[in-house]
């Protein structure tokens, strides 16, 4: 808590009080007193200390808005875990963009310039899924509805889809290049079978 002392015209400490109870009337009790004589000069505030507390929630405050990325490859790990990429950017970009600038695999066997469009929305060689967080992103543009009629809703061109505006907040779950996964999992971190094991372990303990 910072405190702050009144001086009066001599510079003699007269008292003090904290900034909760700072309020404008107390200016005016301190500057406008009516009841006794001006001081030949203003009564003058001097901050004497500063909590680390109130310099941290400052900190927090002017910290920059962003948003939280988890990429999941193609490609499971040797353990047969997936491959997850964590990654944050400032919201507003084209999901391209972010990935590409995080080193992100995006094209695959695409990656050439000759083989992909450069982010026109033409080739749909940008293809991912979006497994959590699709309310962060625009909806699909007229390209997309084109290149991706024949694929689920939650796939989406990442030269198209922008990820929210500068301040927003949240996560994102992103899978790499869906039309070659060759394996399934889900975003609780439990293989499939696991997953089915579990519930039926748990409906015949009820």
């Amino acid at each position: 808590m910072a405190c702050l002392w009144t001086c009066n015209n001599s510079g003699k400490v007269c008292s003090s009080f904290s900034p909760s109870t700072l309020h404008f009337s107390s200016f005016q009790r301190l500057s406008f007193n009516h009841n006794r004589p001006c001081p030949s000069r203003p009564l003058t505030l001097r901050a004497v200390e500063t909590s680390e507390r109130s310099v941290s929630a400052a900190a927090a405050e002017e910290e920059e808005a962003c948003v939280n990325f988890a990429f999941v490859s193609s490609v499971l790990l040797p353990d047969g875990t997936p491959d997850v990429q964590l990654r944050k950017a400032t919201g507003g970009q084209k999901l391209r963009d972010i990935m590409l600038d995080a080193n992100v695999e995006l094209y695959g066997p695409y990656a050439r310039p000759l083989l992909n469009c450069g982010g026109g929305g033409t080739c749909a060689t940008c293809m991912v899924e979006v497994v959590e967080g699709k309310e962060l992103l625009n909806p699909r543009t007229d390209k997309e509805k084109e290149n991706l009629k024949r694929h689920p809703k939650n796939w989406r061109l990442a030269c198209q889809a922008i990820v929210g505006k500068p301040d927003s907040r949240g996560m994102m779950v992103i899978q790499q290049l869906p039309e070659w996964k060759a394996h399934e999992w889900n975003y609780r971190g439990l293989p499939p079978v696991e997953e089915e094991e579990e519930e039926s372990v748990s409906s015949s303990s009820t």
